[in-house]
């Protein structure tokens, strides 16, 4: 028997049957739900929807209409959760194994090192299996597509259950990771009537009764992912057992978004309206509301000062090295308003072009002068008095790539839970012993979180396990570029 292989993409395996086989009837079943959703109120660009995943013919229309908010808008990455509609998946997430998805509109790749830095603090595993066989995550990957075109790429996770301890694990991960380039879409149906759902508390004569009193538990739930409260919406589908086959992940994003978001429902709407049948119907609900993630901050270094920036740490390294004086001429930094001038930390990384090596490595943390100022020093420092290393000469100065990390000032966190990997640097202070990680370290090395406070306890000088008890801890970002 030949052993399953890893696609290098992931076919749909419902194009042709829960939405349109070709690209141009794709094109024109949208157009059509387009032309029914003009008359919609406008909205401010959301980043975060929920969506329907029915068949197209049942919720298209509905996911459409808040889709459609996010038209031509320039997000980079979509995360996308889902719930597991054929496989048991117990405290984890499960991401595809695979570089890209297909659809009949062309292909998405697949965010694999967004995935990679999840996993480094979050219960993430790889299956690719899981979403050839799963309708939740392929049925949205077309109207993403029509909506935001090619540039992006996806991160579809599919959640079963999720514990306690692993829902704040995975929302406080995914909270810390997202940013202003990322949207978030999560894939539910809502209440699903019939005895075959085993849900049918209002019996099945089929009235439009029946469909009103749906809808209204329904609307409740509704109003807790309005206001954003993952709490109350569990307590919610708790006790009404309603049958929201997403609850998962979205109790999942109402824990990750931050405090204060509202989101509001943009269309609702069941199987059954179209034939006034009630007997046995799905719900579906389009919701959308904007974020402001934790990591909205924009990069403050355009590429021209990230230029200007490695030059200024090549010709300080390379002076100090021949013993030639330098000083960055001032004429060449901007004016006072320019990040070049403002205080900043920075690090000044060398390594060996050829194996990648470090070679030196010399920064400082806190913004106590120019970035400018802190890049040039600390070029000279990495080269000549990083005590691991002897000095660079002069022959060696071709074979040496540059890398610059600016820095944000550190703040501290109220637990080392609170340290998101690929994302923070970090440093550790106990009793008089110090060290400090930049935020590539642990991703680089593909450390875990207790791995990487180890390694940090031991560079302070102390025991591997110092860190769990009595440390403190504080985190910063850096943006990082090289030659």
């Amino acid at each position: 028997m030949r052993p399953w292989r890893l696609p290098v993409k992931l076919e749909s395996a419902i194009a042709g049957s829960w939405y349109p086989e070709r690209a141009e009837d794709i094109r024109a079943t949208a157009d059509a739900w387009e032309r029914r959703a003009a008359a919609d109120p406008p909205r401010e660009t959301p980043n975060v929807l929920v969506l329907p995943h029915a068949g197209w013919a049942y919720s298209g229309g509905t996911a459409w209409r808040a889709v459609r908010l996010v038209k031509g808008a320039k997000f980079s990455r979509v995360v996308l959760l889902a719930p597991s509609h054929r496989a048991w998946i117990a405290n984890r997430l499960v991401a595809p194994d695979a570089e890209a998805v297909s659809t009949p509109l062309g292909e998405i790749s697949i965010d694999s090192d967004f995935i990679d830095r999840l996993a480094l603090v979050a219960p993430v595993v790889k299956n690719s299996k899981v979403h050839l066989a799963e309708h939740a995550t392929q049925v949205e990957y077309p109207l993403l597509q029509l909506a935001l075109g090619g540039g992006f790429q996806i991160v579809p996770l599919i959640a079963g259950s999720l514990g306690g301890d692993q829902m704040a694990m995975c929302a406080r991960a995914l909270s810390r990771m997202m940013d202003a380039d990322t949207l978030l879409v999560i894939s539910s149906d809502f209440t699903h009537y019939g005895d075959d759902f085993s849900y049918a508390p209002y019996g099945t004569g089929g009235g439009r009764e029946v469909r009103e009193r749906v809808a209204a538990v329904d609307a409740e739930a509704l109003s807790f992912i309005e206001k954003g409260d993952g709490d109350a919406f569990a307590a919610n589908v708790r006790g009404t057992g309603a049958t929201i086959c997403g609850h998962v992940p979205i109790e999942l994003a109402l824990r990750a978004i931050p405090k204060g978001t509202s989101l509001s429902r943009v269309h609702y709407e069941t199987s059954g309206d179209a034939e006034g049948d009630f007997t046995r119907f799905v719900c579906y609900a389009a919701v959308a509301g904007r974020a402001a993630w934790p990591g909205e901050e924009r990069h403050v270094l355009d590429a021209e000062a990230r230029a200007f920036l490695l030059r200024v740490a090549r010709k300080s390294m390379e002076s100090a090295v021949k013993g030639v004086p330098y000083s960055v001429p001032r004429s060449s930094i901007p004016d006072a308003g320019s990040p070049l001038a403002s205080k900043m930390g920075a690090f000044v990384t060398l390594s060996d072009r050829a194996t990648g090596a470090l070679r030196g490595c010399i920064g400082e943390i806190m913004p106590m002068r120019p970035l400018v100022d802190a890049v040039a020093a600390r070029a000279v420092d990495s080269a000549l008095h990083d005590p691991r290393f002897m000095p660079v000469t002069e022959r060696e100065l071709s074979n040496l790539r540059v890398e610059v990390s600016a820095l944000t000032p550190p703040k501290p966190v109220a637990s080392w839970r609170d340290i998101v990997l690929g994302r923070d640097g970090m440093t550790l202070e106990k009793g008089d012993a110090f060290a400090v990680f930049l935020p590539q370290v642990a991703p680089e090395q593909a450390w875990d979180l207790p791995t990487t406070l180890s390694y940090l306890s031991q560079k302070a000088g102390l025991s591997p396990d110092a860190w769990r008890d009595g440390a403190k801890f504080e985190t910063f970002q850096a943006e990082v570029f090289h030659e």
